[in-house]
């Protein structure tokens, strides 16, 4: 079978590394980027699920795993409080820059081609059994035949900006902060034992208001004022770092004859998940397995890769998009909310955590804030 994969991201990469040794495919990889070069700093592969990548390919994941940073519970501030969560499971977060080169490591160890500094564009992508769009929310292999795949794109209100720090979160932080300027609320999580990945964000109103005037590197300093105390006297680190409104983006079709999408060329995922690099990786699983099934026919392997993966993708975006919405409406409901009501309305947001979960997942945290849990309980 011979595959073209366009994108080089985590879900691309991983998929050639699949479909090259356990399906024993002829696989090329086209990356627009060159080699060794990328944007972002760290990112996140939460626990949950990360046993499907050791199933999957268990060479990859120790190798991935060795080169995280494991942490465990959260801190939130609100009001000049800092609220500290016990207990919710183990994320690993690794620099985005090394997660790629190992996975790149890996495909060419297995015979995969990877060609840099190109981007596939409609007919230019080239004879193929199979052809993969993991080119991300700016898909190619999407917006070549939009109407066919369905697509439907609309952007957020709220703004934001991904930096570096060389601030050190031992426990990832989740702040909000009102100032004079509007409502700003930021995420904070170590990769290395020296760096961090901090994502500022502020609404719609306060963008217009304080920010849309000003260059991005003002709204840095800015971010650096309004986050100084989380920041511990460090400065943000800028690569691509523009302040914008992230795309959602999502398909009626997940593939066109021998076309398919696969991670945020599907779905564009939404930071607040967590895990959206972990999600992009199960669905080259997903599509590795279909293939696998169909004993290498692509049209019933593309029928089956649907059929498998839609049920737990359609739980997995419900929650994105729940997390979407609560982040878009947060803004005026800040002043109403004290710390702990927060923290239960963030925790609950996805609907997929209840009490009982609650209880099981965060046990010292509940003991202690548990009679304001029944208050909230009890007033939503």
């Amino acid at each position: 079978m011979r595959i073209i994969v366009n994108g080089g991201g985590p879900s691309g990469l991983y998929f050639a590394l699949l479909a090259r040794k356990r399906l024993g495919a002829d696989v090329t990889v086209y990356e627009q980027n060159p080699e060794g070069a990328t944007y972002g700093f760290g990112i996140v592969l939460a626990d949950r699920g990360l046993n499907r990548l050791c199933e999957a390919d268990e060479e990859s994941y120790r190798m991935l795993m060795d080169a995280c940073y494991v942490s465990r519970h959260r801190t939130v501030y609100h009001r000049g409080e800092k609220i500290f969560i016990d207990g919710g499971g183990y994320g690993g977060a690794i620099a985005r820059l090394r997660l790629l080169d190992i996975l790149e490591d890996c495909c060419k160890r297995a015979g995969v081609e990877i060609i840099h500094q190109h981007r596939c564009q409609g007919p230019d992508i080239g004879p193929a059994d199979l052809i993969v769009g993991a080119d991300g929310v700016n898909s190619t292999v999407r917006t070549s035949d939009n109407e066919a795949f369905g697509t439907t794109n609309y952007s957020l209100t709220n703004k934001l900006a991904w930096y570096g720090t060389e601030a050190l979160f031992p426990y990832p932080i989740l702040s909000f902060r009102e100032t004079e300027l509007g409502q700003f609320w930021a995420v904070g999580y170590a990769y290395t034992e020296k760096m961090s990945t901090f994502v500022a964000e502020c609404d719609a109103q306060t963008w217009e208001r304080s920010l849309a005037h000003l260059s991005d590197p003002e709204r840095t300093a800015i971010a650096e004022q309004v986050f100084a105390e989380e920041l511990q006297g460090k400065s943000l680190i800028s690569n691509k770092s523009l302040w914008g409104s992230l795309p959602v983006t999502r398909v009626r079709n997940w593939s066109v004859g021998n076309h398919v999408l696969i991670g945020d060329a599907l779905h564009s995922a939404h930071p607040s998940i967590g895990s959206g690099t972990r999600i992009a990786m199960e669905d080259s699983i997903a599509l590795y397995q279909a293939l696998a099934q169909a004993d290498g026919n692509v049209e019933e392997g593309l029928r089956l890769f649907r059929k498998l993966r839609e049920p737990t993708k359609v739980k997995l975006v419900a929650a994105a998009e729940a997390s979407i919405d609560w982040y878009e409406k947060i803004a005026p409901r800040l002043a109403d909310l004290s710390p702990t009501e927060l923290v239960f309305d963030y925790l609950t947001r996805t609907g997929r955590i209840d009490a009982k979960r609650l209880e099981a997942e965060y046990p010292i945290f509940m003991a202690q804030y548990g009679e304001d849990w029944a208050r909230f309980e009890a007033a939503a």
